[in-house]
């Protein structure tokens, strides 16, 4: 059942979600890249009132398949205790939260690896700061993409006739990476909210968020350049692609 938090206005999701980035998953980045791991960072909110349950960061150095999400997802499942889902203020629970009951957040649109490893936990959602062309533009790290183009993406068959014909005016490269609407789960971006906010109050409140998120998406610069350098310095990864 949608709860109140999670539903009831685009600015206080996408409040909640800037403010875990900054204020939780951030320092733990900042940590992480320091030791050789990618700036990749998740956390699992609350639906009933957008409470940070679980944030994690990228832990390549120990497994490549430890990626934010996934690492995010294994401590989610480990853990023994929670806070309140509607007011972090109150006496934590062993009660684990039903994935259908939380939001899930990537600070980068998540790769295949994390896209199975969230629907196979059961999350119906997921949201993200930046989009796989940033990851590959801004932070050099284009396996996103080159993943799900050369293992996922299968050239069309060829046919004859009148379906030939059809199909010929296709464009397989214009084709999504991934259905972001789908049974199993609502993929939306940051910037998917800051419309929202504009269909909702307006392009004026839409620009304020638009800046916030762009205030956000700065922080992580410095830790960009943290991390290239220590792909050149000989840090030791498990991970392959680096």
């Amino acid at each position: 059942m949608a709860s109140q938090a999670y539903d009831s206005d685009p600015i206080t999701l996408l409040k909640s979600l800037l403010a875990t980035i900054e204020n939780e998953v951030i320092p733990l980045t900042s940590k992480g890249v320091s030791s050789g791991n990618k700036l990749f960072g998740a956390a699992i909110l609350s639906k009933a009132g957008l409470v940070p349950l679980t944030v994690s960061t990228n832990n390549e150095t120990a497994s490549p398949l430890l990626h934010g999400e996934i690492n995010c997802i294994q401590q989610f499942f480990a853990q023994t205790s929670f806070p309140d889902p509607s007011d972090a203020s109150k006496p934590r629970s062993p009660q684990r939260p039903n994935p259908r009951d939380c939001v899930f957040l990537a600070t980068h649109e998540p790769c295949s690896l994390c896209l199975s490893g969230i629907t196979w936990s059961g999350f119906d959602n997921f949201f993200y700061l930046f989009t796989y062309e940033d990851s590959r533009d801004l932070f050099s790290i284009p396996y996103d993409i080159e993943i799900l183009r050369e293992v996922f993406r299968v050239p069309a068959v060829p046919v004859s006739g009148a379906e030939k014909e059809e199909m010929d005016g296709e464009d397989i490269d214009a084709r999504p990476l991934y259905n972001r609407r789908n049974k199993f789960f609502t993929a939306r971006s940051f910037e998917d909210l800051a419309r929202e906010i504009a269909e909702k109050h307006g392009e004026g409140e839409s620009g304020k968020w638009e800046e916030e998120i762009r205030r956000i998406k700065e922080l992580y610069n410095e830790l960009s350049d943290t991390y290239q350098k220590s792909k050149t310095s000989g840090v030791d990864s498990a991970s392959f692609w680096k």
